[in-house]
């Protein structure tokens, strides 16, 4: 398996307070397999891929959510630019056996992320398939702050909609304020992007925070958005179309949000 583009998304998990109940589920919607990784953690694959992780909740003050994780080569110093360009790290670099050296922090308005430095692992092996990976974007609302951060930090070059033409995956409409960001050394625009910057509008809750929400990809987004609520799961936003597919916000059984995407007919 390649190793990753520097700063590019390469590994997501999610924090339930169920490990169970969260196979149950995504095991029925995704027709994920797991199988035991250290501790109270379960791998995630499809058709034999490695895909995503759900672990166990240590502490019941810790977020239900999906977290995302970007590569790096070089942890450290990608820490201390986290650091030094306002965001704050709240894991320092820990290794994880031979697998990798892993790392969280946060960028200037709250939204937490992962760092992850491969060894054995190098992240997924599987993405932008039907039941795997395929997009995530930063839900913020200190845009200026938040553009500079991911810049200096992680290298990106970006555009928004009147730049490139359109939005990303979450950008239903135009006039949408929203930024795609592309690796270092590559042109900016959709090609290339992986990965982008949403707005909180006031048409949200104060008390929301800043969060990654993370996409993955569906052979059908409405029968996958039914298989959510059959599961037990909620539909946040119902299944619309976008210029890059069919899209829906959903809710896991435990109240985890994550997005599906159905790619456009080629």
């Amino acid at each position: 398996m390649a190793a990753f583009a520097q700063s590019a998304p390469c590994w997501v998990d999610v924090q339930l307070p169920d490990l169970e109940a969260g196979k149950r589920f995504y095991g029925e919607l995704f027709g994920w397999t797991f199988r035991a990784g250290d501790g109270p953690y379960a791998d995630a694959l499809s058709d034999g891929a490695l895909v995503a992780a759900l672990a166990a909740k240590q502490d019941g003050r810790m977020p239900t959510a999906w977290g995302v994780y970007f590569a790096t080569d070089d942890i450290a110093g990608t820490v201390a630019r986290v650091r030094e360009h306002g965001g704050q790290v709240i894991t320092d670099p820990v290794r994880a056996g031979r697998s990798g050296v892993l790392a969280q922090a946060a960028d200037p308005g709250g939204a937490v992320f992962g760092l992850w430095q491969a060894g054995e692992r190098k992240g997924f092996q599987k993405q932008n398939e039907p039941g795997s990976f395929c997009w995530t974007e930063v839900y913020t609302r200190q845009k200026d702050r938040v553009d500079a951060f991911y810049e200096e930090v992680f290298g990106f070059r970006s555009v928004g909609i009147d730049d490139a033409g359109t939005g990303g995956p979450g950008t239903a409409e135009s006039g949408v304020d929203f930024r795609m960001w592309s690796p270092a050394g590559t042109e900016p625009g959709p090609d290339t992007a992986v990965g982008g910057r949403s707005v909180i509008t006031d048409a949200f809750p104060a008390e929301m925070p800043s969060y990654f929400l993370s996409y993955f990809a569906v052979a059908d987004c409405d029968a996958s958005a039914e298989t959510v609520k059959r599961l037990g799961g909620r539909v946040s936003e119902p299944p619309f179309d976008i210029p890059y597919g069919r899209m829906a916000v959903l809710q896991d059984d435990q109240g985890a949000v994550f997005a599906l995407l159905q790619p456009p007919v080629s």
